[in-house]
């Protein structure tokens, strides 16, 4: 809390962590460019921590107590989400050892026809980021596989890109099992499922008039069926592939509409899953395992090390090698440091005055729902041009404006709707951000080039402005 008795930090002294990180982030990405999240951009963060804690002592004489009990505070405020991403890590893995990815996919790439190849790449990277929640994880497997076919039937690759990147960033602001989704959540204050369906007032729009835009632009390219054969027979022949595995999602639906709490929601998932795995999949779980002998042992050993570990299945096909390969709880790590040293950064910079001291600056130009929520949409694009990582930046902007969010009696909702939809699916559209680094990479194609058709990116910023003014299903606290 800050002590309203004591003088605030000026605003020149108050930016000068943010500097900090800034040039810290910017030299983690020169250093360690797509790898930063590995460790980079933690560093970065725990410098501009130290940075604000000197700064504060020092010229403010303020308790190294008083930032103890800040970073300890808001540590705990995150730890359910901690344990919710843990559990994520256990149900991507029993999602997909289980068959139910590679079933949905199975289905899902033979629903495309030349004409329609756009629109359908688009759905159906969505499909995948929604039940994997990663859309790094969607564009370096099936969208790759896509860009391929893409290439065959003659469609320009930036414009397939444009179509996966999009599909890929929808699916992972809507899914529970997205980091970015929990953080966005869990950095605002409020429940993961209350959050993702308060995003589907702008995201469905968002999404809708991408979807139309592919649909119509596909018609313009004529091309012949491609041959996606060696995929659906490369799952085929490595998963059981059955309609009975898509009774996992359907259970988590049901749980998610009944607002049953996200912790058990997603454990529920998980050993369904599992149970899935043993039923329908057990010789994937004896290659798991490492073993040629089916026992009981075997099998539960098999499910367990899918649900804390990597996991590597031989397919025949190495893009689907890389697609239904998981990382388990321990793939949950990296992101997980980041969140720890992020919550360290938002504690210190509240606990010195230093993030309201910022907020009162732009407090100055909002007079309406429709300023604040444009504010916060424009703080995430521009902290993903400076700080080049969109953690960073969805943690920042959740920090700057929670408070005011609060005073101005607005739901928390509201906050994290407005920062998933900039921060989360602008970070793609930066050349030197490690999203647009890495997505230019995978793809083979230039950010700048790729840019353009990523309708969905940079629709979503103007659709969550276009709603506040208007004024159409603002929540507020009292609600």
């Amino acid at each position: 809390m800050i002590d309203s008795n004591k003088k605030l930090p000026s605003a020149w002294v108050s930016i000068i962590p943010l500097l900090v990180l800034i040039a810290m982030v910017s030299l983690s990405i020169t250093l360690f460019q797509s790898d930063a999240l590995e460790g980079g951009n933690q560093v970065s963060l725990l410098v501009a921590t130290g940075v604000c804690v000197c700064l504060s002592m020092w010229i403010y004489n303020m308790p190294w107590k008083k930032f103890e009990d800040s970073i300890v505070g808001t540590i705990g405020q995150a730890s359910v989400s901690i344990v919710i991403l843990i559990i994520i890590g256990m149900m991507s893995g029993s999602w997909m050892i289980s068959g139910v990815v590679p079933t949905l996919i199975y289905y899902g790439v033979q629903i495309m026809s030349p004409q329609f190849f756009l629109v359908s790449a688009c759905v159906i990277c969505s499909l995948v980021s929604v039940v994997t929640g990663s859309s790094w994880t969607t564009v370096a497997t099936i969208g790759i596989a896509l860009l391929g076919i893409g290439d065959a039937l003659s469609i320009p690759a930036p414009w397939t890109a444009g179509a996966i990147i999009s599909g890929a960033y929808f699916g992972d602001k809507v899914s529970p099992l997205s980091d970015t989704t929990i953080l966005a959540s869990s950095a605002a204050g409020t429940d993961l499922f209350k959050h993702i369906r308060y995003m589907t007032y702008t995201t469905v729009p968002s999404i809708s008039i991408t979807i139309v835009i592919f649909l119509f632009a596909g018609f313009w390219y004529n091309g012949e069926q491609a041959h996606v054969a060696e995929y659906t027979e490369g799952l085929s022949r490595t998963f059981n592939i059955s309609l009975w595995t898509l009774v996992v999602p359907v259970i988590t639906a049901i749980l998610i509409a009944k607002k049953v709490p996200s912790l058990i929601t997603l454990s529920v998932s998980s050993l369904v899953a599992g149970i899935c795995a043993l039923i329908l999949q057990p010789h994937i779980l004896m290659q798991v395992a490492g073993s040629n002998i089916m026992s009981v042992l075997t099998l539960a050993k098999g499910v367990m090390m899918t649900w804390y570990g990597p996991t590597a299945i031989e397919t025949g096909n190495a893009t689907l090698n890389d697609l239904v390969s998981t990382g388990g709880m321990a793939g949950m790590m990296n992101t997980i440091w980041l969140i720890l040293c992020a919550m360290c950064f938002g504690g210190v910079m509240t606990a010195s005055g230093m993030l309201h001291s910022l907020t009162l600056v732009i407090m100055r130009f909002i007079k309406g729902v429709c300023s604040l929520v444009s504010a916060t949409v424009t703080t995430g694009f521009l902290l993903n041009v400076t700080t080049s990582d969109q953690y960073i930046s969805i943690i920042v902007s959740a920090s700057m404006y929670k408070d005011l969010y609060r005073e101005k009696g607005y739901a928390p909702e509201l906050l994290s709707r407005a920062t998933e939809d900039s921060a989360t699916v602008t970070s793609v559209l930066i050349p030197w951000s490690t999203c647009g680094m890495t997505q230019a990479t995978v793809l083979g194609v230039a950010t700048i080039e790729y840019l353009p058709f990523c309708f969905f990116n940079y629709i979503s910023p103007f659709m969550s402005c276009f709603v506040a003014a208007i004024g159409w299903k603002i929540k507020r606290i009292s609600e």
